[in-house]
């Protein structure tokens, strides 16, 4: 079992991240990359279009990450079918793939949640136990839902079904959560606050759950039992037209730190921005009651830059956060690049 405890940061925002000495994207499509797909019975080129959008974990010295990965059937944001692959890095900035997805639409109870959209936009963290607890969306292209899968080895992955089972908000709209973690050594590992899991989640607005077991979860509302909206969009800024989870959330002793992705509205937003373009901010919350904010970056601190992110499937221009990881003595931040491909930045 692991023993938490608390980081102490200078200053209560993680890292000052820069691309400097790595070869971005790290992560590209392949063309010749196939599995045997359950739903299709064929093999389909699972990886064949795009990468992007993963989630990271640290497992025996070694950086996991567990990738978006779409296929050429279909066409369009959205129109593919997702998969989540797995590859392996022992610097964190050069990785091997594994030849076939690990998290995939099947046969199971499952199946109408994840078909023929897919598994999509991962994000980890580890349990007290060492379990990896994954939340993933589901996607039938008609509602996004936020679920959940267990494993032991980031490889074989159980299917716990929608996080939201069981409450009114199990057909909701919901992607992107940000469970509230601790670093343990090199784990970022679920904590509890006044005595339950808490997870950020939600696309537009940011919103609240809480959870026994990380399995099973209660979105936070009002008296009039709608979503409270914890986190919402800022005139003027990068994140004028909607916020999103970024990676899992950090306890530290100022507060609990969350990355999170912002997209700008060129017509309310930052006018150095893109129309659409995503770029990357912090926000600190109140460690004795998770969803009221005490401070929040002023700007961005990354924002699309580089060719690929701006000349992928999504042209306006993305850098969108969902994995972080502190290896070797630095953090390493991993975000989708233009829906296309992964890139990462690295901070002391």
């Amino acid at each position: 079992m692991l023993a938490l405890y608390l980081l102490q940061l200078t200053g209560w925002q993680i890292g000052d991240f820069s691309r400097a000495g790595i070869d971005n994207p790290i992560l590209k499509p392949s063309e010749t990359a196939s599995f045997n797909c359950p739903m299709r019975g064929e093999k389909v080129r699972f990886e064949h279009d795009h990468v992007f959008n993963p989630a990271a974990a640290v497992l025996n010295g070694k950086v996991y990450l567990l990738y978006r990965a779409e296929d050429d059937h279909g066409a369009g944001i959205g129109g593919h079918t997702s998969r989540i692959g797995l590859a392996v890095s022992e610097d964190g900035l050069h990785f091997k793939k594994r030849p076939t997805p690990v998290l995939f639409p099947g046969n199971d109870a499952n199946k109408k949640y994840e078909w023929p959209g897919g598994c999509e936009d991962p994000r980890v963290v580890q349990n007290l136990d060492g379990e990896f607890v994954l939340t993933y969306t589901a996607w039938d292209r008609k509602t996004a839902r936020l679920c959940v899968a267990t494993s032991r080895d980031l490889i074989h992955w159980t299917k716990r079904g929608p996080a939201f089972s069981g409450t009114s908000f199990v057909d909701t709209w919901s992607k992107s959560g940000s469970i509230v973690t601790t670093l343990v050594h090199s784990h970022l590992v679920a904590a509890k606050v006044k005595g339950k899991y808490w997870m950020y989640w939600g696309e537009g607005t940011l919103n609240l759950a809480s959870s026994t077991d990380l399995v099973h979860w209660n979105p936070s509302v009002g008296s009039d039992g709608k979503l409270l909206g914890n986190l919402t969009t800022r005139s003027g800024s990068f994140d004028s037209a909607l916020v999103e989870s970024g990676p899992p959330a950090l306890l530290t002793k100022d507060g609990i730190v969350l990355i999170y992705n912002g997209k700008n509205d060129k017509a309310k937003g930052d006018p150095n921005l893109g129309d659409g373009a995503y770029a990357a901010g912090q926000v600190l919350f109140d460690p004795n009651d998770p969803g009221h904010v005490l401070d929040r970056s002023q700007t961005y601190f990354l924002k699309p830059d580089l060719k690929q992110e701006k000349t992928g499937q999504y042209t306006a221009g993305t850098v969108f956060t969902e994995a972080l990881v502190r290896f070797k003595g630095r953090w390493i931040l991993y975000f989708g690049s233009a829906d296309s491909y992964v890139g990462a930045a690295q901070a002391r």
